[in-house]
This record gives structure tokens, sequence and C-alpha cells, in this order.
């Protein structure tokens, strides 16, 4: 770890925790939201599915990752999945390509590339352990190295898949790409007793042509701040969905509004935006957050260039250019 980085945050316990020290929700609100909300009808009611735009993707153009000195390629592959190609290095993060996930979550559309088209793929990365992130059957079928948080690679090694551990703010180097994990507003579990015992974050991936910033899942924090400091981010990948209701969601999601604030906070050139309308896991329709994204930038006076909304399948090239001029 740099010298400049902080020690790893943990409670009495040896439990992570975030930057300002908080914890997940206690079991009590967990009860309310997901049980008493519901049996009382206060929870707000939208359907299961929601149409979602889907492309089909240039099967032969991803095969062929850019070479240096070529602009980057991100494909949005739903939810918080992506394909990142820079450098003739392909990456998977946070890649959950199957049809349903732990519990029984069935996608609302079909991932932008099925998991036995990918290309080869060099590395994934994993932003932490809850089930929509760390698919762990895709995993299996990628066969690729893995780079995570701390205490995540046991589940890899488990079935002799190799993982690199990384804290905040440590690098690792895939093929001549640099990654770094980075802090995020969240937590983890992957079962009932294991709260907080493995690391949350998103990464940085730089590349000859762009730098690129991935928040995995992550609220409102200070850190984006430092993120932006640190990083010259010609895109950055900001999670829009699952939000609602609000007084649960705001501890460990973005919505649209705070999304856009992290955007700026950051001072990327291009928003791009995920985690949204592929599982339904919160009260809002699936389609409803692109519709406030877009309303938000207009109050905020953020040309459209800038905020992208991908469809499922879709690529876009990216490179570097100057930073924006911090708002005003």
């Amino acid at each position: 770890m740099p010298a400049s980085a902080p020690a790893q945050p943990r409670d009495d316990d040896g439990r992570y925790v975030n930057l300002d020290g908080s914890r997940p929700h206690s079991v009590g609100k967990i009860f309310r939201w997901a049980v008493w909300d519901r049996l009382t009808g206060r929870r707000r009611v939208s359907p299961p599915r929601a149409p979602v735009r889907v492309v089909a993707p240039d099967l032969d153009r991803l095969a062929r990752p850019p070479a240096a000195g070529e602009p980057a390629r991100i494909t949005w592959l739903g939810h918080a999945s992506f394909l990142v190609q820079l450098d003739g290095v392909s990456l998977l993060v946070d890649p959950v390509l199957l049809p349903s996930i732990f519990g029984g979550v069935e996608r609302n559309v079909p991932p932008g590339v099925p998991v036995e088209r990918l290309p080869p793929v060099d590395a994934v990365l994993v932003s932490h352990s809850h089930y929509d992130h760390l698919d762990l059957p895709t995993i299996e079928r990628v066969r690729a190295p893995v780079v995570a948080g701390l205490g995540l690679a046991r589940w890899f090694q488990a079935r002799r898949i190799p993982a690199t551990e990384l804290a905040w703010w440590e690098t690792t180097q895939v093929g001549a790409v640099r990654i770094a994990f980075v802090p995020a507003q969240h937590w983890s579990r992957r079962g009932l007793l294991d709260s907080n015992s493995t690391l949350w974050g998103g990464f940085v991936v730089e590349g000859s042509t762009a730098t690129l910033y991935h928040a995995g899942d992550t609220a409102a924090f200070d850190g984006f701040e430092e993120i932006g400091a640190r990083f010259a981010l010609d895109a950055a990948l900001l999670p829009i969905g699952a939000y609602d209701p609000g007084w649960f969601m705001e501890r460990q999601h973005l919505n649209p509004e705070q999304a856009l604030e992290a955007f700026e906070a950051l001072r990327a050139r291009t928003f791009v935006a995920m985690h949204w309308g592929t599982f339904k896991l919160t009260d809002e329709p699936l389609d409803e957050p692109p519709r406030r994204l877009e309303a938000a930038r207009a109050r905020r006076g953020i040309s459209p260039e800038r905020v992208r909304v991908l469809a499922v399948g879709e690529s876009l090239e990216v490179a570097r250019s100057a930073p924006p001029a911090p708002p005003r």
C-alpha cells in the first residue's frame, strides 16, 4: 500500500467500515423495509419488468481489444457488468451474465454479450461480495484471474481461479494496464454472519489513452473528491438505480441526482450510467432512473454529450482529454 494511504478502516470487531465509520443497516431496518412496509402497504409498487434498449454487439470487433495508443472501449453488458478493453487487454468488471442471480431474481433483459461469446478475458474485476456483483457461476465459466478487495480471494482460489486482493488505493498491473482499488460508501455480505468481513470499493483503470472509473456500488460520500483529485478521469461509470425507498437505500446506493453530483465532484469528462434496468432489486420502476437522470442533467446545465445512457450491448470509445473545470 502506498505510504500516503491511510490504514484500512475497521471497527472493534475487525470488520471493515466506511471512511465515515458507518456500517450496514440494522436487522430491524432491514425487516421494516423487506417485510413490515410490504405487509402494511407502505412500499411503492412497480412492475417487475420494463422495456430497456438493447443492441446487438459487434462480436468480431470485440474480439480484438484496442491496441496501445487507440481509444479505450467500454461495452455495457447490463447492471454493473462491463467489458473494458484498452492497450490490448480485455477486462470484465462485475460480470453477472446468467439468466438469474442468487435468490431467483431473473434478468429483465439478456446480457449484452452472452458469456459463451465473450472474447478472451485477461482479468475479472469484482467490486464487492453482493450477489448482483460477484456471480460465481459466471466467473467460473470465464476462468480468468480475479482482482478484488481484501478477503475475497478465498472464494476464487477454492475454485482454482487465481485472485489478487487489494486494499483501498492499492494497485496491480494487468498487461500494460494499471488497476487501482478505490473507496466506496457501501458494505459487504455473502452469508448470514459475514457482514463487512470483506472489503468493497470501485476501480480506476489506467491505460495509455484513457483513465476509467467504475464505482461499483456506492452511496454519496466525500471520497469522490479525492478520487477525482488523484486521477484525471476520462469516464466515470456510475450507478443510477436501486434507490427507492430513499430512507433505506441512500446509505448504500446513489439516486440519479446524486450520481450527477458525484460526477461533478469526480471532475470526469463523461458520465456513463449503470446499475439500472437489469434486476428488480428495489421499489422504483426499472426504467425510471434514466428519465430522472435526464431531467437532472438538464437542470444542472450539463451538456447532453457528456452524460451517456448506453443500450445493453452498446460500446463507447473513450480517449484522454483535459479534465473539465471544477463546478462553480
